[in-house]
């Protein structure tokens, strides 16, 4: 029986055009889904392919705007009886934080795969057609179903809580962390590391109509309080620390976010390493601080928006959550 998948189509490099094989410039988001899945019909995948233009974009200019029909366009798919699986084509600048906040809101009862390219599609090598057949055979596998949402680039496929971008060029600019991969595919095999991890098929979270303003405050040497102040807006529920090593902050910087937290404004210490644990440390309960644990800031912050949507401002439940992750 051939399988039936939905794609939705949200611009990026994976639909560019340079207008030269060899041009290092060039426009994201210029093909159109369907013009994209006529192109991919030679490729003989074995699937029945639909696909809705959700946007056309830079994944620099995406956010709340688009994710919000995204999520409802895979929303009705999932729901779909006759749809097997879903398929999200993507720019690779944010592509982790839709696939994080896709990951936290939809459930996991059919496979949801993210997929992009770093190269576009009229340039010598191009990977698109690769990552987007590889993803083909994720979305089409019921084993993948269980696992959240998964992002294939790179002939690898990653969890979306994992996956990272790592290298503004080439085409394995992206690493897992912890988990560097889940699984290795091609668009004649996949093999999984382990059996599926979502034991509960339901979204943690509801997406809410708007999502609270959290900042994200990159620690740098001569970062003091006075920084932290200049940064936070009278609109800001949340703040996110990019901290050097394990989270870390010079003392006139943590004491003006202590004085925050007493205020009762969630603060989480993440790094701004691509890998590493922020662990608890002792003075963070006395300090009102949260630990990101083995999430970066950009994926904390979009669990910390959740969490406070859905009304949880205590630090310690705040942490129960990333401590979950």
């Amino acid at each position: 029986m051939t399988t039936r998948l939905t794609v939705l189509a949200t611009g990026g490099t994976i639909a560019g055009i340079a207008g030269s094989a060899i041009a290092h410039d060039y426009r994201a988001g210029e093909i159109g889904i369907e013009d994209y899945l006529e192109r991919v019909g030679g490729l003989g995948l074995a699937a029945e392919l639909s696909g809705t233009q959700i946007a056309n974009i830079d994944s620099a200019d995406i956010g709340p705007d688009v994710w919000h029909p995204l999520h409802a366009a895979a929303l009705a798919a999932l729901d779909d009886a006759g749809c097997q699986g879903v398929i999200v084509t993507h720019g690779t600048d944010t592509l982790e934080e839709t696939a994080f906040l896709l990951d936290l809101t939809l459930p996991a009862t059919k496979p949801v795969v993210v997929v992009g390219a770093m190269r576009p599609a009229d340039a010598v090598g191009y990977d698109g057609l690769r990552n987007f057949a590889n993803a083909v055979r994720v979305a089409s596998d019921p084993q993948a179903a269980g696992r959240g949402v998964l992002v294939v680039m790179g002939d690898r496929v990653f969890a979306a809580r994992d996956v990272h971008k790592v290298r503004t060029r080439g085409t394995e600019a992206f690493r897992g962390f912890p988990r560097e991969s889940v699984g290795l595919v091609t668009p004649a095999s996949l093999e999984w590391f382990g059996a599926p991890w979502r034991s509960d098929s339901g979204a943690a979270f509801t997406l809410p109509d708007s999502l609270p303003e959290v900042a994200i405050l990159y620690v740098h040497a001569g970062f003091d309080g006075v920084s932290v102040h200049r940064q936070f807006a009278p609109e800001t529920r949340g703040i996110v620390v990019a901290g050097v090593g394990e989270g870390n902050m010079a003392e006139h910087a943590r004491s003006a976010l202590v004085e925050l937290a007493v205020q009762g404004i969630p603060v989480v210490r993440a790094s701004r390493l691509d890998e590493g644990l922020v662990d608890r440390e002792p003075e963070d309960e006395a300090n009102g601080f949260v630990a990101a644990r083995a999430l970066n800031p950009q994926k904390a912050r979009i669990l910390l928006q959740m969490l406070l949507a859905d009304g949880t401002n205590d630090p310690a439940a705040i942490q129960r959550a990333f401590d979950g992750r």
